[in-house]
């Protein structure tokens, strides 16, 4: 039997700054299996993002275990991850379909099949038609959903969110939830999503890690075993909402 895709076991992270030390990340231990939407969840500044970069490689680990795929499935971190970030960070003076393309410019990727791949993603994201406009001219949520376009033109193993809906109204907070679930769906990637949302992290994933405030702590991991497709009629069950009061004990909000 393959074992997880990710699998970290009680993973530290330390920074060191004039002498003194702060404890970031506390014992993370947890595993991602392919093809899963897991929720790292907690609030602000607890953690979630150095985790994310720690798994992404970009900052190192004091202590513990991290491995990502697997001698029959080597994982390239330069090539097999795709990152969307809070803001879409789109280059203003490229079009849409020219902002998607970027990582298969810098991986010098054949550019005729990438370029009809950035087309293909972006009416799987809901952008057909956009293709030759500037980032000026969309919405906030038509340029993030053009931001995973750009993360999954690689086709990378696995996209690494960081609270990429953070800057967004309520209303369209909650389409884009819709649309990144039809996108997992769809592009069948291994996803892991930050978000100091309670509820978007049950309502979006297979599975939900929740950090503590600093002193940075991992304070929990479990399934959630609600049904897909999910709407958001389901936010009103009370499965939904034993999940959600499991979080807010974890976080000391009962």
């Amino acid at each position: 039997m393959a074992g997880p895709f990710i699998h970290l076991s009680g993973v530290n992270k330390v920074y060191r700054t004039r002498g003194e030390e702060f404890l970031a990340i506390s014992e993370a231990t947890f595993d991602v299996d392919v093809g899963e939407l897991v929720s790292l969840v907690g609030p602000s500044g607890c953690g979630k993002t150095t985790l994310l970069k720690v798994i992404a490689g970009l900052h190192p680990y004091d202590g513990g275990e991290l491995r990502i795929g697997s001698q029959t499935h080597p994982f390239d971190p330069s090539r097999d991850i795709g990152m969307v970030f809070q803001q879409p960070l789109l280059l203003k003076w490229r079009r849409i379909v020219d902002n998607v393309l970027l990582p298969a410019e810098i991986l010098g990727l054949p550019m005729a099949e990438s370029r009809e791949r950035a087309r293909d993603l972006l009416t799987l994201v809901g952008l057909a038609g956009n293709e030759n406009k500037y980032p000026y001219e969309l919405s906030g949520g038509m340029q993030q959903r053009a931001a995973i376009a750009r993360a999954l033109i690689h086709d990378p193993k696995l996209i690494l969110m960081d609270e990429p809906f953070g800057a967004l109204d309520a209303l369209t907070r909650e389409k884009m939830n819709l649309e990144l679930l039809h996108i997992w769906r769809e592009a069948r990637k291994t996803i892991l999503f930050v978000t100091h949302g309670i509820s978007e992290a049950v309502f979006l994933g297979t599975r939900v890690v929740v950090l503590t405030a600093s002193p940075a702590r991992m304070a929990d991991n479990f399934q959630v075993d609600l049904p897909h497709p999910r709407t958001l009629d389901i936010k009103t069950h009370e499965v939904f909402g034993q999940y959600t009061r499991r979080i807010y004990r974890l976080l000391g909000m009962e």
